[in-house]
């Protein structure tokens, strides 16, 4: 049996439909055109670009496993609970996505920060986050968390709980059910919003460089070193934000052929 054909689109829908692509792709583009490739290697393999990248992959992998451990519970709060002021929380949970980094950026630091709300007492016991490489991993996390939260509370919302629901009649416990029916059912929506999180902490820039500042491989990520070396050596930071994009595409792809096997 033949799958039946799409639903044709009008013709005018498919010129803002070329204008949004090429607003995307023409600068992208434009940054292959202004690479030096003649010393392309050179300058994406001097020691601070190499040591920048690292990091940020290191910082970004860490920040994702944080957003899943703390993502997933919320998420899962929010899509299954009904109380008071559930609405009001999950507002500030995604205010991230909508609040400059930079604010995101100070609002750490007047947390964690040696002054801060928390940091304080933190120095007390010989505890400094903020310029450290955990003010990295923090400030990622803070602008990231919002991703996943918002990708699988939709996916739990749109699957339902009609399995669950059956589950429990037959004598399974929450735990049970949570572990053996609810995530493996938003596995695709996890996934997606875990690659999804990875990628806004791989390109973090105003949340990180205002709590952790900008310490050769302490604090400084990639996105960081592109900013600096704009002003130093522009051929070096062109390098460096093609790589940059190359990593972002092949993590997107990933997300879209695992959400595919999943």
């Amino acid at each position: 049996m033949s799958e039946p054909s799409s639903v044709g689109l009008p013709r005018w829908v498919f010129l803002p439909a070329l204008l949004g692509a090429a607003f995307v792709l023409v600068p992208l583009l434009a940054i292959v055109a202004r690479v030096d490739w003649t010393n392309f290697l050179a300058l994406v393999t001097s020691e601070s670009s190499v040591a920048a990248l690292w990091l940020s992959l290191r910082t970004a992998t860490v920040s994702t496993l944080l957003c899943v451990l703390m993502g997933v519970p919320m998420a899962t709060v929010l899509a299954r609970t009904r109380f008071p002021g559930q609405g009001l929380l999950r507002s500030l949970v995604l205010l991230p996505l909508v609040l400059p980094p930079v604010v995101g950026g100070i609002a750490l630091l007047y947390t964690f920060g040696r002054r801060g709300l928390l940091g304080h007492s933190m120095e007390v016991l010989g505890i400094e986050i903020a310029f450290s490489t955990t003010a990295v991993v923090l400030a990622q996390t803070f602008v990231a968390l919002p991703f996943l939260v918002v990708s699988l509370e939709g996916a739990l919302r749109t699957a339902g709980e009609r399995y669950e629901r059956v589950a429990a009649t037959l004598g399974a416990s929450p735990g049970t059910v949570l572990r053996r029916i609810t995530l493996p059912l938003v596995m695709p929506g996890l996934a997606s919003g875990a690659v999804l999180a990875f990628a806004r902490c791989l390109g973090e820039f105003g949340a990180t460089i205002t709590f952790a500042g900008s310490l050769q491989g302490v604090t400084r990520t990639l996105p960081l070193e592109i900013y600096l070396q704009r002003e130093t050596d522009p051929d070096a930071a062109v390098a460096l934000s093609l790589v940059l994009v190359l990593v972002a595409v092949v993590v997107l792809g990933w997300a879209r052929r695992g959400g595919r096997a999943w």
